[in-house]
């Protein structure tokens, strides 16, 4: 009877008991830690989407600003009778949806004193020309500012014979030539113009 005392006191040596106040403070422990990182949670969530927001408006904002050719490409002929390459390229364009106006002040040619947002760029066999110079009217209804806006239409010239401080060609764009022009606003994608030249140079030519 006594070993077996013995051996039941041994049993429970040096064990100690869990209170309920002990509990508690553990439970209090593990709330406040899921609690901190919920928030965490919950906060970086919110910081997502308010950044995803962000992101869709800039790309609405951008779309809006695209613009888009109204029409054809032509290309004119030089003075020499029958001509033999092209003097001038000339296309429209306008909004391609109802958006924000587009700055269309004219590149005039001299780095100095530039103060186009739109760049327009020649891109043939031989040659890349960046912000080379171009020259805008309005067509039909518009008022007299640069801004190309909801409902306006600009006819683009640009001549070959006069490109500014871009350069100018070291081969002319003659018969069976392919160029490439790229319209750069300054909000909004590129318009790209990829055509080439017929077989025999005409004084009016609808480039295709």
């Amino acid at each position: 009877m006594i070993k077996l005392m013995k051996a039941m006191k041994n049993l429970h040596r040096e064990e100690k008991g869990m209170t309920g106040l002990e509990t508690a403070i553990i439970l209090i422990a593990f709330v406040t830690v899921a609690a901190v990182f919920g928030y965490a949670v919950l906060s970086a969530g919110l910081f997502s989407a308010e950044r995803g927001k962000e992101t869709i408006y800039a790309g609405l904002n951008e779309a809006k600003s695209n613009m888009e050719l109204s029409g054809s490409v032509i290309g004119l002929g030089d003075a020499a009778v029958p001509p033999t390459k092209v003097s001038k390229i000339k296309f429209t364009v306008k909004n391609a949806i109802a958006g924000n106006p587009i700055d269309m002040t004219e590149c005039v040619g001299d780095n100095a004193t530039n103060a186009n947002k739109c760049v327009i760029s020649l891109t043939t066999a031989k040659d890349y020309l960046n912000n080379i110079k171009w020259t805008k009217a309005a067509i039909g209804d518009a008022d007299t500012d640069n801004l190309l806006e909801n409902g306006e239409q600009f006819e683009v010239t640009i001549d070959l014979t006069s490109l500014g401080d871009a350069g100018s060609l070291t081969e002319d764009l003659t018969a069976n030539k392919v160029f490439n022009l790229q319209v750069k606003p300054s909000l909004g994608s590129t318009i790209t113009i990829q055509r080439t030249l017929p077989p025999s140079i005409e004084k009016v030519m609808d480039l295709h």
